[in-house]
């Protein structure tokens, strides 16, 4: 793509607010949207977190809770494009698919396999107890088929080099159609680093014609890499779900800080930032505000 896309990572799934600058409420949330569009930000990726008071740092599966935050982040940004997240573990998708139905977001993220989400502390002993991320076929093919129900967009979130390639074999065995948009997951410890040149290899393995952007988990070593992907013509997305520094090593305010950056990677390559109404042109997508 000539012009770049930028999304923005408002918040993800656990981080603290009590120790992070993350949104949480709807009027939190909309309120770090609206800088984010200001800054570039064309898709806003959305987690939901629990509303009761010291609850802010758990997930919420709550249709109502959806409903809440999309609708202030709508009326913030009533041209935004909303991306939201679907990832749980275990084979319990009643949450995600409510929320998916109740909101018809444009995008869903798909998580597209299974990975051992691991990682150490510099002792040798690990950070949290080692969890698998399981994402089965029997799991993608239930996302897949609400998603398409919905006339939701998938986006596969692809932790390593195996993953990427099974995108391609969901397409073939008839579990999605359309245009594939794949967001190569990179800086999770157990999974694909956040290289510069593992990034250049990866679109051959994706399917043809496929849109991809990356996610890179980091501090400030992962800005050389957005600057690679805004070169070699992908989405840009980064937020406070990804990282807490900006280019230089300080700590981000914000989201909008965090997009500003994203948004010189995308200038420095030659490309212009593409505006919510081009993103949804280029993507394919309803025009805001149809259902």
């Amino acid at each position: 793509m000539d012009e770049a896309i930028l999304s923005c990572a408002l918040t993800g799934v656990l981080t603290d607010p009590r120790q992070h600058p993350v949104p949480v409420t709807p009027a939190q949330m909309a309120a770090e949207a609206r800088a984010a569009v200001d800054a570039g930000a064309s898709i806003l990726h959305v987690h939901l977190r629990r509303q009761e008071p010291g609850k802010g740092h758990l997930p919420s599966w709550e249709p109502e809770v959806a409903d809440a935050v999309c609708s202030a982040i709508r009326a913030a940004c009533p041209e935004v494009i909303l991306n939201l997240s679907t990832g749980v573990i275990g084979a319990d998708l009643s949450g995600p698919l409510a929320c998916i139905r109740r909101v018809r977001p444009e995008i869903a993220a798909c998580n597209a396999g299974s990975l051992n989400y691991l990682k150490l502390r510099d002792d040798g002993s690990w950070a949290w107890p080692p969890l698998l991320f399981d994402n089965p076929v029997a799991k993608v093919q239930q996302l897949l088929a609400a998603m398409a129900e919905c006339g939701v967009r998938p986006e596969f979130e692809c932790f390593d080099v195996g993953i990427v390639r099974s995108v391609e074999l969901y397409r073939r065995a008839g579990l999605f159609d359309g245009v594939p948009g794949l967001n190569f997951v990179m800086g999770v410890a157990s999974g694909m680093p956040c290289d510069a040149e593992l990034l250049a290899l990866l679109p051959r393995y994706a399917p043809a014609n496929a849109v991809w952007q990356t996610t890179l988990i980091g501090r400030s070593e992962i800005w050389p890499v957005h600057q690679r992907s805004a070169e070699l013509g992908g989405m840009l997305r980064t937020g406070l779900e990804d990282t807490f520094y900006l280019p230089d090593g300080q700590r981000a305010a914000g989201n909008g800080a965090l997009i500003d950056a994203l948004a010189r990677c995308a200038r420095n390559a030659g490309r212009a930032v593409a505006s919510p109404a081009t993103a949804r042109r280029l993507l394919g997508l309803r025009a805001a505000g149809q259902p």
